[in-house]
């Protein structure tokens, strides 16, 4: 996402002021990030919406086995095409370890914080480059 992304309304959207935020595996905001962290404060502050605290082991295995089992999952639906704020399951392998915000910007990504990136706005063919695979896009369901 460039700087002169706009919005449909001609303004600059909101999340330009987000890319290049930090990552830091146990950072919750607001000077850095881990994935989940991001995402609740994106969902917060952009749609709304609370979501828990999840604690991030720094073991990948135990970090899939969260975001698989979690009850927060239930709230949330795995639809075909994305819409704006919903949710994007990403994973380096077999197992999702990773989550973003699907953003209607520039054709469509997902707006996401990654270790070695900070926050990023990447779509598709860009995430692949970087190594990850979308799993599946999860709308919230109150």
């Amino acid at each position: 996402m460039t700087r002169e992304c706009q919005s449909p309304v001609g303004a600059p959207h909101w999340a330009i002021a987000l890319i290049g935020l930090p990552w830091s595996v146990h950072g919750s905001g607001p000077d850095s990030f881990n994935c989940w962290e991001f995402v609740r404060m994106v969902q917060a502050e952009h749609f709304g919406r609370l979501l828990p605290e999840i604690g991030n082991p720094e073991d990948m295995l135990v970090m899939g086995r969260t975001f698989r089992d979690h009850p927060e999952r239930r709230r949330w639906a795995k639809v075909g095409l994305p819409a704006e704020g919903d949710c994007v399951l990403l994973r380096r392998s077999r197992h999702p370890i990773h989550v973003g915000v699907w953003l209607e910007v520039d054709g469509g990504g997902v707006l996401h914080c990654a270790e070695g990136a900070g926050v990023v706005f990447q779509r598709s063919d860009a995430l692949a480059l970087n190594g990850w695979a979308i799993e599946g896009f999860y709308r919230f369901s109150p």
